[in-house]
């Protein structure tokens, strides 16, 4: 076992500035906000990418995503599970509690409020099989919004905190997402030329990823002064918002982890739950009750055949996967360096059979019971009460969940502490942002200085503005391509590199204290099932001697 990585010399924005990975990153992101403001046409570049590589890389997303999603089941219940992500000794840095709430809402947060009524609801008028708007079409439509916020995600991002955790707090290397690489690259080389290549491209895809969830962010938040205010809400009040909810941004990241995102998400966390339990109680709660267990074993029964679902033969809906499923997959691989990186940094001390229990079961067991709350709420509502809220997702996606709020009493209040809660979220993960991107671009540095958290979380900002301004939604959706395919291709080098490491810790000896206990226990029993064996047969001698 080696210590964690030194930083020593690493505390200074004037020495960070020396590193190739934050000179060339912020070059290639100050090219693509300066190009997305001066070229007329960005918006349409990004449309034809987008058309271009939902046709042609779509099945390669589908294959990936399941790929990561056995990987961690299969960590879980390996032997690999025991070793410890830190020293054998080592106690969790956070409290269940807190990290729990820190890795979700850096994860999910701003999205499961854009799209927890919308998803639904879309579902339900463009299903990807079957006829819309009927009974069959309301169960799949929660079925299918378990399926593209359930395991897979939460699997894509447990496995590159997984491997950033145990190279960095086991190998004492830093927390690079190059370092995840070492048994193909070298420890000499992770710095180098391959080394630096990798951690840009985890730098590009965070950016690209985070600006898309910002971007549903800012729409919802301007979405909820429509629905309040009358204001309307269109690239102007984007901008404002952008703007605003950034600087909040910048005032928490200088607060550091422990103040500024572990209490804004552990009250945020609170609020949502709040907000839930009213929806819950005041709502169609048998329905949602009914709805939350149906669709559980529907989403159970059909994992496999959804995991590889992409309609090569024309059976369903016409461009529906690659709407929905593959830019989903698309959207969690471009945050996987995002949230895994911030994942790894406070999942200190855990075994990596409860940090991938933690990671893929509970985030995944909320998600359900929110989209059967809201989403479920909003369908009784369109499907059974005949109030359409349908009518104002497909006007603005944005809309949705507050088009549900305003059916119920004190929709005012309601909306203004989801808007609340959208714009927590909304500095929570931008925060979070700042602080992974800090390390990738000042060689793993766990506290990256403020100048470079500051001139990330401003650049994250200008990409969501350059994204909203560029096309809105459709924007978004292909920025998370731009940035997921590649860091795919390093996802899977990573796998590779962790198991063969953990399966090469196993060989050498290097076990954690609990296997060592469990083995020391075994020859204990087999030494006294020895000394018994060998009583009897003394026992049987002197009888036949008799």
């Amino acid at each position: 076992m080696e210590n964690n990585n030194d930083q020593k010399g690493l505390t200074t924005f004037s020495q960070t500035l020396k590193a190739p990975v934050f000179i060339i990153s912020f070059i290639l992101a100050a090219a693509f906000v300066i190009v997305g403001i001066a070229l007329p046409a960005f918006g349409d570049y990004m449309d034809a990418a987008f058309t271009w590589m939902t046709t042609n890389l779509g099945w390669a997303f589908i294959i990936g995503a399941s790929v990561f999603l056995i990987v961690t089941i299969y960590l879980i219940f390996s032997p690999l599970g025991e070793i410890k992500l830190g020293e054998d000794d080592e106690d969790p840095e956070y409290p269940t509690g807190a990290w729990f709430a820190m890795l979700f809402s850096a994860g999910m947060g701003i999205g499961l409020l854009f799209w927890g009524v919308s998803e639904p609801l879309n579902h339900y008028d463009w299903p990807p099989l079957g006829e819309a708007g009927t009974a069959a079409t309301v169960h799949t439509a929660l079925q299918y919004s378990f399926f593209h916020w359930g395991f897979h995600p939460w699997a894509i991002y447990a496995v590159v905190a997984c491997a950033l955790a145990y190279f960095s707090y086991r190998k004492g290397l830093p927390m690079l997402l190059s370092s995840t690489l070492e048994p193909i690259l070298g420890r000499d080389n992770l710095n180098g030329t391959w080394g630096n290549l990798v951690n840009i491209i985890g730098v590009l895809a965070t950016l690209l990823g985070i600006s898309t969830s910002l971007g549903l962010g800012v729409m919802q938040i301007g979405g909820g002064l429509e629905q309040l205010f009358g204001i309307p809400n269109n690239q102007g009040l984007w901008v404002a918002i952008v703007a605003v909810v950034t600087v909040l941004a910048i005032i928490s990241t200088s607060t550091g982890i422990d103040k500024g995102i572990k209490w804004l998400s552990q009250i945020n966390l609170s609020v949502a739950g709040l907000l839930m339990l009213i929806v819950f109680v005041v709502g169609p709660t048998l329905f949602i009750l009914n709805a939350l267990t149906h669709s559980t074993g529907t989403y159970f029964q059909n994992l496999i055949h959804m995991s590889f679902g992409l309609d090569a033969a024309g059976e369903g809906t016409e461009g529906w996967y690659q709407a929905w499923t593959i830019f989903y997959w698309a959207w969690w691989i471009a945050w996987a360096p995002f949230v895994g990186s911030f994942i790894a940094r406070v999942s200190r001390g855990r075994t990596i059979r409860s940090f991938a229990v933690g990671v893929l079961l509970v985030p995944t067991a909320v998600s359900m019971v929110w989209f059967s709350v809201f989403g479920g709420a909003a369908l009784y509502n369109q499907h059974f009460a005949g109030v359409n809220i349908l009518e104002a997702v497909l006007e603005d996606e944005a809309q949705g969940f507050f088009a549900l709020l305003s059916e119920f009493p004190v929709s005012g209040l309601l909306i203004a502490v989801a808007m609340i809660s959208v714009a927590v979220f909304f500095v929570t993960s931008s925060d979070s942002g700042t602080y992974v991107i800090g390390m990738l671009t000042s060689k793993g540095n766990p506290n990256p200085p403020l100048g470079v958290r500051i001139t990330w979380g401003t650049i994250e900002g200008l990409f969501a503005i350059v994204l909203l301004l560029a096309g809105g939604l459709n924007a978004l959706q292909t920025a998370s391509f731009l940035g997921g395919f590649p860091f795919m291709l390093v996802m899977l080098l990573m796998v590779y590199c962790l198991i063969k490491a953990l399966y090469d810790e196993l060989r050498d000896g290097s076990l954690p204290l609990e296997r060592q206990r469990i083995f020391a226990a075994l020859e204990d029993l087999q030494r006294e099932r020895k000394i018994d064996e060998d009583v009897i047969t003394e026992e049987t001698n002197d009888e036949s001697n008799k």
